[in-house]
């Protein structure tokens, strides 16, 4: 009887393996013949603008143009989901990511397949310039054979020998942290100390690009682990971060919320770059030739700077008190109390009191928090049932987190949260009570705004239900049931 053959080694479970398509789509192992990448991008595009025309029109009646889909950074996209209810946002996102991935991933090795530096495949991630390079991609024919090969093979008993006599240097793990980071700076000076911009370029092009630098010097001519690859991309994030707090060019706040941004990207670019030492003869001049393409982004980005959507964040109370009453309370009141909410300790902005000069139209309110004044001017004095303002003038969002005394970031100093006006609703309930309603409407210029606006409205929320808390507590204890 004889006995059974041995799966091949790059296949070890045949039965387990996904379909060929798409282990091309979310693999990095196989290589993309022109056939495929045409394929491919066309049958997804199709697929995904028509479930995005069909959503988009569903929760907000806009009918999504091609060029509005084709070019999602040149437009105002959430300006078109803004009547959508507040997840379809973040559904959008997450629907995106994978498309972007096979986008990017499969245009690096489409352009290895063609004959020419797989990094020419990294300007699809700039806007227009991107139509033009997937063109290219996929007309140009292959000119090499077998370029693209990741498949594991069984190693001879010289090749393990040598590989156990040559770890992994410390020094090249610390060239490969070293050369992220540099990536990682570089485009902070550029978008935000250069541009003034908080866009795709910074929170989407630079941690990619940061992780496919980290992992091609790591795994540069001595291939290492995927497992280890993602552990020195991690480390380089967290070393640039480091970096940035000990310069004082950032808080320990904002970096932690950038975190759930950054650390995908970046891992998902580090796996890329492993991909491409081991598969190509790419040289490192190359690798970091292709890092003009951070300066295109950010160039096209501030080119066509769009004004930033409006966002609204409503709360509400029931109070055991008439609106005569809870209005003096709204117009303007004394002193809250020490905040025992942690998210106020960490140094958020936290209001303290309220005054107001003049009555009526005209009149001046003025809202202190802990990072300084509001100022509001009255829009509308409809006693007692609204009162709406402007919002001229406002302090920082939060104090960061620092060794520092003082940290000054540019999206703090130049407000990249901005509240544009608010109001007070009173609405009169039966047993003379009082529904109050309070609202602020805001803009956020930074990218993506579906991840941060999660952030700001529930600090604005946090700030709403501390006031209105406040004005509950004193109408009722001067309006006793």
């Amino acid at each position: 009887m004889s006995e059974p053959v041995p799966a091949h080694p790059s296949d070890p479970n045949p039965q387990a393996s996904p379909p060929p398509i798409l282990r091309v789509w979310f693999g990095l192992q196989d290589e993309v013949p022109r056939g495929v990448y045409v394929a491919s991008g066309v049958g997804l595009m199709l697929v995904k603008y028509c479930f995005e025309v069909v959503a988009t029109f569903y929760f907000t009646g806009h009918a999504l143009t091609p060029w509005q889909f084709l070019t999602p950074l040149l437009n105002n996209r959430v300006d078109i989901l803004s009547p959508a209810p507040g997840w379809v946002g973040w559904a959008m996102l997450a629907w995106t990511l994978p498309f972007v991935w096979i986008a990017f991933s499969m245009s690096v090795r489409r352009a290895a397949n063609a004959g020419t530096s797989p990094w020419t495949g990294v300007l699809i991630l700039v806007p227009l310039v991107n139509l033009v390079v997937m063109f290219i991609l996929a007309i140009v024919p292959a000119r090499r054979r077998s370029i693209w090969d990741l498949s594991p093979r069984p190693a001879s008993p010289a090749t393990v020998a040598k590989t156990r006599a040559v770890p992994v240097r410390k020094t090249r793990s610390l060239l490969a942290i070293l050369a992220g980071m540099l990536v990682g700076l570089s485009s902070v000076g550029l978008s935000v100390y250069g541009l003034g911009e908080y866009g795709a370029a910074l929170f989407f092009g630079a941690p990619i690009l940061m992780g496919c630098v980290t992992g091609f010097v790591f795994n540069y001519e001595q291939p290492q682990s995927w497992g280890a690859t993602v552990g020195i991309s991690s480390g380089m994030l967290f070393a640039a971060g480091s970096c940035l707090l000990m310069f004082a060019l950032e808080g320990i706040i904002c970096l932690l919320m950038a975190a759930p941004l950054f650390l995908p990207l970046v891992i998902l670019g580090g796996l890329l770059g492993k991909a491409v030492a081991g598969a190509t003869h790419t040289s490192i001049s190359q690798t970091f030739g292709m890092l003009l393409v951070l300066p295109l982004m950010a160039g096209v980005e501030t080119a066509q700077a769009l004004d930033p959507p409006e966002y609204v964040v409503t709360s509400h109370v029931e109070i055991d008190a008439p609106p005569e009453t809870v209005w003096k309370y709204v117009v303007e009141f004394p002193d809250l109390p020490e905040p025992d909410d942690w998210f106020f300790r960490v140094g958020i902005a936290c209001p303290m009191r309220a005054r107001i000069e003049g009555h009526g139209v005209g009149a001046t309110r003025y809202c202190e928090f802990t990072t300084g004044l509001f100022v509001e001017p009255i829009t509308t004095w409809d006693e007692p049932k609204r009162l709406a303002f402007d919002v001229t003038s406002q302090p920082d969002p939060m104090r960061e987190l620092s060794p520092y005394r003082h940290v000054h970031p540019p999206h703090l100093a130049d407000a990249s949260l901005k509240s544009r006006r608010g109001e007070f609703r009173l609405v009169a309930l039966p047993g003379r009570r009082t529904r109050l309603e309070g609202r602020t409407w805001y803009t956020f210029e930074m990218y993506p705004q579906a991840y941060w606006t999660l952030w700001s409205d529930v600090s604005i929320r946090k700030i709403h239900d501390r006031v209105l808390a406040h004005i509950k507590q004193l109408s009722e204890a001067e309006n006793p049931q």
